[in-house]
Parts: structure tokens; C-alpha cells; sequence
């Protein structure tokens, strides 16, 4: 006779030896106090300007004609400036992402120049070139009468210059992120590269697209510098929201906070628009 076969077991791993779940165990007091002053240091500013909101007066505020005509124009301006910046944007990125051609890295520390350039240095360039007597101005009012600057079409044409980088990093993002071979599967089908960007390349990328243009007209909508610069600060022509919030704090600071938490709001929209983007957690 056989004795019975008795099942082996694996033995328990000793408790030493198990590794501890991520971010479990004491926080270093060295890099806490630091972390809790840079959380209070974004923070409290914020929260100042909601306790010190008034918020009984803010229909009233917020009713009135200057602030009506601001928040139309910055969201119109917003508007068509993410507009241009997609029809200009998604090609350059594409570019960008999926040729090879020399000079590419220059081209791409151009294009996010506008990323690291004080706005109002963007705002005196754009002068410079679509002025009166600029480079391209001056040829473009003698032939056919239109001026740029302290213009509605100004205004869009400095939100567009500041806003455009974060739509082009963000779709070439995208697009490097993509499987080519998709592409290249529909050209083997006989398809063109303008078809296969059509049909195959966007809908890849319409997620980064989408969070490109929202990340756009945000920018867009919070520009001041270059837009007081190209476009000045003209009611219910060239004054956005930001230059209302300026022009304000001079002789109604409660106006300005009531403009403020209106940027406020959009700005944490945005935020929960793109949350499962960039906030989730792996």
C-alpha cells in the first residue's frame, strides 16, 4: 500500500517581507511642514476671495451693463480664438508629431515660446508685425483699409497668440501617443494621408483635442497682458473680463471681486472637465 499524497503548501511569506502598500508609513516632518505651507500659500488667496466676496450685493453686481458687455466679449473672444487656434493647431501639431523634416526642434521651441513669453511682450511683438506701421500691417492697411490693433479682431488675434501653444502640446501629446499603424493600415487601403488624418488620425485624437481647446479658451479667457497691449481697454469693444477686474479695483473693488469669482467658477469647470485627464490617480 501507497500512503495518501497530502497536498503541499506554499508557506506564508514571513510579515517582513511584504512590502508596504504605496504612501503608508510617517510622513518625514521635513517634508510635510513644507507641503502644508505651499498648499496654504495656493489656497488661502482663493479662499480670501470667497469670504471676502459680497455676496449679498453680487446680483447687483454682476447686473450691471459694463460687466454684461465684458462677459459677452471675453466669452465670444474666447470663443474664436479656440477657434483659430484649432484650425491653425491641429495641423501644426501633426506636423509636429508625424513628420520629419530639419529644423523640427526649433520649430517646436517656437511654437511654445509663447508658453515662457511675459504677455505683454507678446502684445508689443504683435504690434510690431500687425500694427499700423508694423511689418505686415502697414502693407495690410494701405491695400485693403484694416487695422488690427484696439480692434475686437485684435483682441481674439492676442488671446489666440497665447492660447494656441497649450493646444498644439497637447494634441501632439496625443498624436505621439497613437498607434500609427492605424494610419498606416488605411493607407495600404488606398487611402490618402489627408483621408487617413480625416477619418483615422481624429478620431484617435479627439480626446486630446478636446482637452487642447479647453485648456485653450481658458487661457484665452484669463488673457490681460498682450490683450491690453495689441487690443487696449475700450468698453464693449476690447475690454475683456481681466481688464474689467483691473479697471475695477481702482474705483469699485467689490465689482472686482464679483468679476473675479465669475473666473473663478470657469477656471474650476475647466478643472472638472479635465479631471479624469490629469487629476486621476494611478
Amino acid at each position: 500500500m501507497t500512503r495518501a499524497s497530502t497536498p503541499r503548501t506554499t508557506p506564508a511569506p514571513h510579515p517582513r517581507g511584504r512590502r508596504r502598500p504605496r504612501g503608508s508609513g510617517r510622513v518625514p516632518a521635513a517634508l510635510l511642514l513644507p507641503a502644508l505651507l505651499g498648499l496654504a500659500f495656493l489656497v488661502l488667496p482663493l479662499l480670501g476671495l470667497l469670504v471676502r466676496a459680497p455676496w449679498s450685493a453680487l446680483p447687483e453686481l454682476l447686473t450691471g451693463t459694463e460687466v454684461w458687455q465684458a462677459l459677452r466679449l471675453s466669452l465670444l473672444s474666447a470663443t474664436l480664438a479656440t477657434g483659430v487656434a484649432l484650425v491653425l493647431g491641429v495641423p501644426l501639431a501633426w506636423l509636429l508629431a508625424r513628420t520629419e523634416f530639419p529644423g523640427r526642434r526649433l520649430v517646436r521651441a517656437l511654437v511654445t515660446l509663447p508658453l515662457v513669453l511675459p504677455p505683454v511682450v507678446g502684445g508689443v511683438a504683435l504690434l510690431l508685425v500687425l500694427g499700423r506701421n508694423g511689418i505686415l500691417g502697414r502693407w495690410l492697411d494701405d491695400w485693403t483699409g484694416i487695422t488690427l490693433p484696439f480692434t475686437t479682431t485684435g483682441v481674439v488675434i492676442a488671446e489666440a497668440f497665447v492660447a494656441m501653444p497649450f493646444l498644439v502640446i497637447s494634441v501632439e501629446g496625443a498624436l505621439r501617443a497613437a498607434d500609427p499603424r492605424y494610419e498606416e493600415a488605411a493607407a495600404t487601403l488606398g487611402a490618402s494621408r489627408l483621408t487617413a488624418f480625416r477619418r483615422v488620425t481624429l478620431p484617435l485624437v479627439a480626446p486630446g483635442i478636446g482637452a487642447g481647446a479647453v485648456l485653450a479658451w481658458a487661457r484665452a479667457l484669463g488673457e490681460f497682458g498682450a490683450t491690453i497691449t495689441f487690443a487696449g481697454n475700450f468698453p464693449g469693444r476690447t475690454q475683456t473680463m481681466p481688464l474689467a477686474v483691473y479697471l475695477a479695483m481702482e474705483s469699485d473693488p467689490e465689482a472686482a471681486i464679483a468679476l473675479s469669482l465669475i473666473l473663478l467658477t470657469v477656471s474650476i469647470a475647466v478643472l472638472a472637465g479635465l479631471r479624469d485627464r490629469w487629476m486621476s490617480t494611478p
